[in-house]
């Protein structure tokens, strides 16, 4: 399984003119700092839904491809098509673990929903990989982005899944949760991080 990035859409001055256009302030003109786009994808609000990523994987098993499929807002999947009447190949003699490529686009939002339930512990090992691999590139894309997307214990602070995998005891639990909030309500710094 490989990933490609195919691009963005949306740029960040847009989303901070529509920012300012909620608490009654006139459009800007600089780019907003590191500081302030990470402040706003930690707060979540609304102008971070103009921000799109783009990404393609190739060699994903159907089965992974089904549990992305399964996230289906503020995202659009295309998934090459296993028809008979398309490949030649009878759709009933493929197994799931068969290759399809996988095309998506989604938004600030969507990327870190989807990180909440795929980078958990309890994910399949083979869709937290997946997922990885679209983060390692989103961290050079989008360091912020990248810096939010984090999983679901993380994002709440507890774990919540019915039969915990005990993670949120560690201490490598605890140091990425002062890393994730650190600067919610004041200056930010980046971190890599992935669980």
């Amino acid at each position: 399984m490989r990933v490609k990035f195919l691009g963005k859409k949306g740029i960040w001055r847009d989303i901070a003119d529509s920012a300012n256009t909620t608490v009654h302030k006139e459009a800007g003109v600089k780019e907003p700092s590191s500081n302030w786009k990470r402040r706003m994808l930690l707060c979540e609000h609304s102008p971070i839904r103009q921000l799109f990523i783009k990404c393609k994987w190739f060699e994903l098993k159907s089965w992974i491809s089904i549990h992305f499929i399964r996230h289906k807002i503020g995202i659009e999947h295309y998934v090459r098509s296993q028809r008979s009447d398309r490949t030649g190949i009878d759709r009933d003699n493929l197994p799931q673990r068969s290759f399809v490529e996988h095309e998506f686009e989604a938004n600030a939002q969507a990327m870190i929903n989807i990180s909440r339930k795929r980078l958990c512990n309890k994910a399949s090992d083979e869709t937290r990989d997946a997922w990885i691999e679209v983060l390692g590139i989103i961290m050079f894309e989008e360091p912020e982005l990248y810096s939010v997307c984090v999983s679901d214990c993380i994002y709440r602070g507890h774990c919540y899944e019915f039969k915990s995998c005990g993670y949120h005891k560690t201490k490598d639990f605890e140091r990425k949760l002062r890393t994730y909030r650190d600067g919610i309500n004041g200056g930010c710094k980046i971190e890599h991080q992935t669980k």
